[in-house]
């Protein structure tokens, strides 16, 4: 492979799936991260505690079936006999902003994670489809919207490196994070059952998610472009032999049956999101916030010594880095073939800006504002020693995790 990554997530805030109702635990992590647990209220018991911004946490109400409301449907069941994680989300957004009046581009049909990953983060907002991430970037781009949405990572898959990529390419600014619980459901035609089930169909992802359930439940599997186009797919071509992989909110959008609940072979499955914009950031951000500043580093080689380097700038500051990412573009070694270079558009260039390639580069995210002066003076040392530094933005932190239940 061209490209070698390694991660490491530090001081990152978790919620675990539920042992029992309790209305604070602390538990560690997932072994996918390296991290320090967090303290999280209200997790599957009785407590309906929200947020400072009005948003509610992660919890339950204790009861059972669609949305807390008690309904249950004979059909549905748990694939993986994982506890199903009842959560809700209350009005206000993420971060205490307001979508109303704001156009937010995403990738896929509506009814896509990331449509409603956007709709949690800004209530009120309107969502463009777009075929892939590239078009949503271009249309934020080009001014045709206010926002686009992208998954960036995942605690099964990692960092979405693409999305890294292509958002390099971009004059844009990070403006908001968001942390959606991917529930996978099991969704066919109305009166069509289980046993009835051939075929299913759904993004690539969501099928390597679910491998060992679709395994017990012997059918075929075939990928298609995203979750929601699945049961686009799947309603106007009203197929009676096929199921698609999606989300609950999916199955309410278009009209069809739940068979099962909780496919996913991991019960603990959170994507991040994340929302760009055009410069300058149309978010203002207070000094006392409670804030992340993410950036990309470039180097040439010596990677170990640059991350110790990157490290020590932070930490002589007394500053928690929540992401720091390598990534190695190299041979292979033996002399195998180079790959492709980590292109990074370059905003301070004079004149128009210019796209750079590099071979090495360093993804982190910090605690703090870019305007803080501690993370100013972190930012003035590593540019020292860097080849190359571009802030990516600052935005308000938020370490809840929300639902779509």
């Amino acid at each position: 492979m061209a490209y070698t990554s390694s991660s490491l997530h530090l001081h990152k805030h978790l919620l675990l799936p539920k042992t029992n109702p309790s209305s604070s635990y602390s538990r560690p992590p997932p072994p996918s991260f390296v991290a320090a647990a967090a303290k999280i209220n209200g997790v599957n018991g009785h407590s309906s505690k929200k947020s400072p911004n009005g948003k509610a946490q992660i919890n339950g109400d204790g009861k059972k079936g669609v949305n807390g409301s008690g309904r249950k449907k004979a059909a549905a069941q748990h694939i993986n006999g994982n506890d199903r994680i009842h959560l809700s989300v209350s009005t206000g957004g993420a971060g205490g902003q307001d979508g109303f009046g704001l156009r937010v581009a995403f990738q896929g049909a509506p009814g896509a994670y990331s449509e409603f990953a956007a709709k949690t983060a800004l209530p009120g907002c309107d969502t463009v489809p777009c075929r892939a991430f590239a078009d949503a970037l271009a249309a934020v781009d080009g001014g045709a919207v206010d926002r686009a949405i992208l998954p960036v990572e995942s605690t099964m898959e990692g960092t979405a490196l693409r999305n890294y990529d292509l958002l390099l390419r971009h004059d844009l600014v990070m403006v908001q994070e968001i942390n959606l619980f991917v529930h996978y459901c099991l969704l066919a035609m109305p009166g069509v059952r289980a046993a009835e089930v051939r075929r299913v169909i759904s993004h690539p992802m969501a099928l390597a998610h679910c491998g060992r359930a679709l395994a017990r439940l012997g059918v075929d599997r075939e990928p298609v472009e995203d979750t929601a186009g699945a049961v686009e797919m799947l309603r106007s071509n009203r197929m009676l032999d096929t199921a698609a992989i999606a989300s609950p909110r999916a199955a309410d959008l278009y009209g069809l049956d739940v068979l099962a609940h909780g496919l996913q072979d991991e019960s603990w499955n959170v994507t991040r999101f994340l929302l760009l914009s055009k410069p300058p950031s149309p978010v203002t951000l207070p000094m006392d916030a409670d804030a992340k500043t993410s950036m990309v580093v470039a180097h040439r080689g010596g990677s170990m010594m640059v991350v110790l380097k990157v490290l020590s700038a932070f930490s002589s500051r007394n500053i928690n880095l929540t992401k720091l990412e390598v990534i190695n573009n190299n041979d292979g070694g033996g002399g195998g073939a180079a790959g492709h270079p980590v292109m990074i558009l370059d905003t301070s260039a004079r004149g128009a800006p210019t796209l750079r390639a590099f071979p090495h580069v360093l993804y982190v995210d910090c605690e703090g504002a870019s305007h803080d002066p501690r993370v100013l003076d972190a930012i003035k040392e590593i540019e020292r020693f860097a080849v190359f530094v571009r802030v990516l933005g600052s935005y308000a932190a938020d370490s809840n995790v929300y639902d779509l239940q």
